[in-house]
């Protein structure tokens, strides 16, 4: 992993003055492009440093970000160049990048509007230094971590992932209609993985009754990196439980467009480039046509949540939307508290403290860490047992597994589940290279160019992956021992995108860094047996994180959350 280039932008002090919209006050001018290539040749993934352009080393690129806080190296801002498209080049939608220098002044003006704004919009997340934080709602606030400015994205490539979604969705489905497919592609990760083993089982018990699932509810989405020497869009993974931030996507693409509306002439952005971002609209809304299709109306949507989740605020703004605009209710509850308050009845239906529950929800239940005691495994069983409404079904869940990617990736395979051939091309042209460790070539390959690849787990949440020369010493230690516990693991082709000045925000505090973004497009799958209720695109997220970090998740404290600026 490169060093993180944290003192190398050569910072200015010239200013002049003007007024900034939406203030009653004279603020020094943000200096204009401060200066163009002579060409007009994309200046994504270099950096600025004393006045030149420097093709990083490819050691600080990563495709998906160590457990070390991501503002470990990070120095607090004085000033900084953000790598944005200007005005011109937006409008003529060209991905050519120019550096707009913003002045010390402007950034603290920024950044207390941005704080104020989060703060009474609702952009927050639990406070991990606050000990009940996680417990009780309104306790412990603190603003979501965040990119001041959005991150410039080629429409073209924008619109490339929004058009995959429904492909995926219909994909999902039927890949989890075939149990033989599943049980089969997971049978020599299930001898190393207890995990997958466990839920393997109860695929198995579904199997065994014959269990129908007439009514199927996907919330997904696919998470996928821009590669800066194929630009090829990339897909990092496929999410097909708890696909987390419908609800602070869309807050934090509001919170940039309000920016921009106050300062995007000063600093020539057009805040209509940011696209806009409906996910937790279109969540809310395809649970309620779900919730209307189980056609009970005394029913609720229960949804499963950890114990301690700093993440609550993302939920409930789901829920909020569900109840205020659809009257649809909904219950938390632990897995636990399920386990010792659910009761299932002889018709099917499952009751949590009394009331129907006509969908089950699972922001939980995606890592061994959820699943301490066999109170929780009876639970999740219960559950499938039931007639309510699974999202994601068991089925679903497998379908979405690392090794399911892998296998999906291989000659042929796609054609067993989709029949449009325009369809299997988009797919397969957003595919990484992904390989099965039985492979003797490609895991020599691996061990001799460790850099190049990723190690993956059957594990969602992030943290999880192996990078660097531990790819090289993972994969000796399994040869070495001739055990079958390389079935746990898949090789990902490292994905290598651009790097750009950063400037990120989190515990108030303004840093400024070399980053890398990852780009995630939410979509929602409903059918009621042969009737496709819904299959759409529905919104997007935007993770940003420091660019010698190995690992994204925003809530772990990889990374920040962002939106995107269309070019």
């Amino acid at each position: 992993m490169g060093a993180v280039h944290s003192s190398s932008l050569a910072l200015s002090t010239s200013t002049d003055t003007c007024f900034i919209p939406g203030t009653s006050a004279l603020r020094p001018r943000a200096s204009k492009v401060v200066s163009k290539l002579k060409s007009n040749s994309s200046l994504s993934g270099r950096i600025w440093r004393d006045d030149k352009i420097l093709d990083p080393p490819v050691s600080i690129f990563t495709s998906t970000v160590a457990q070390d806080s991501i503002f470990a190296q990070s120095l607090p801002l004085r000033c900084a160049r953000l790598e944005m498209a200007t005005k011109n080049d937006a409008v003529a939608g060209k991905p050519t990048l120019g550096f707009v220098e913003i002045d010390q002044d402007l950034v603290d003006e920024m950044v207390y509007d941005a704080l104020v704004w989060s703060s009474l919009h609702g952009f927050v997340v639990g406070d991990r230094n606050i000990e009940r934080s996680g417990k009780v709602p309104g306790v412990g606030l603190v603003h979501a971590p965040f990119a001041l400015l959005p991150f410039s994205f080629p429409e073209s490539h924008f619109r490339e992932a929004c058009e995959l979604a429904p492909i995926f969705n219909e994909l999902v489905d039927r890949v989890s209609l075939d149990g033989k497919f599943l049980q089969d592609s997971l049978s020599r990760t299930e001898k190393v993985d207890a995990f997958t083993s466990r839920l393997l089982d109860i695929h198995s018990k579904m199997m065994e009754i014959n269990k129908k699932h007439e009514i199927r509810l996907g919330l997904h989405r696919s998470d996928y990196m821009l590669d800066e020497q194929t630009k090829l869009l990339l897909q990092i993974e496929l999410n097909t439980i708890s696909s987390s931030f419908p609800g602070l996507s869309c807050l934090v693409s509001e919170l940039h467009r309000s920016l921009l509306n106050h300062y995007g002439e000063t600093l020539g952005l057009d805040p209509r480039r940011i696209p806009t971002n409906a996910a937790v609209s279109h969540y809310a809304e395809a649970l309620a046509k779900a919730w209307i299709e189980f056609n009970n109306p005394k029913a609720a949507v229960l949804v499963v949540v950890q114990p301690e989740e700093r993440n609550m605020y993302d939920q409930h703004w789901l829920c909020s939307v569900l109840r205020e605009r659809h009257n649809v209710r909904s219950v938390r509850k632990t897995l636990a508290e399920i386990d010792a308050e659910a009761k299932l009845q002889p018709d099917g239906t499952l009751l949590v403290g009394g009331v129907p529950v006509a969908i089950i929800y699972f922001r939980a239940g995606y890592t061994p860490n959820d699943y301490p005691s066999e109170s929780e495994w009876r639970a999740r069983l219960l559950m499938e047992e039931s007639s309510a409404i699974k999202c994601p079904s068991i089925s679903y869940h497998l379908a979405g597994t690392k090794k399911i990617q892998q296998e999906l990736a291989k000659p042929n395979v796609l054609e067993r589940f989709l029949e449009n051939k325009e369809d299997i091309a988009k797919v397969r042209k957003c595919f990484a290279g992904l390989w099965s460790l039985e492979d003797p070539d490609i895991v020599g390959k691996a061990i001799e160019s460790p850099e190049l690849f990723v190690m993956k787990p059957q594990r969602e949440g992030g943290g999880n992956n192996i990078y660097g020369d531990n790819v090289r010493e993972t994969l000796l230690r399994l040869r070495r021992e001739g055990t079958e516990e390389d079935a746990a693991y898949i090789l990902m082709q490292r994905i290598f995108p651009s790097i750009s000045p950063t400037t990120l925000v989190r515990d108030g505090i303004c840093y400024k860094d070399h980053a890398v973004s990852e780009l995630g497009v939410y979509s929602a799958y409903l059918r009621n047996k042969e009737n496709v209720i819904v299959n759409e695109q529905c919104g997007y997220l935007m993770r940003t994180k420091i660019s010698s970090s190995n690992e994204g998740g925003v809530v772990a404290g990889f990374a920040v959350l962002d939106s995107l600026y269309l070019t």
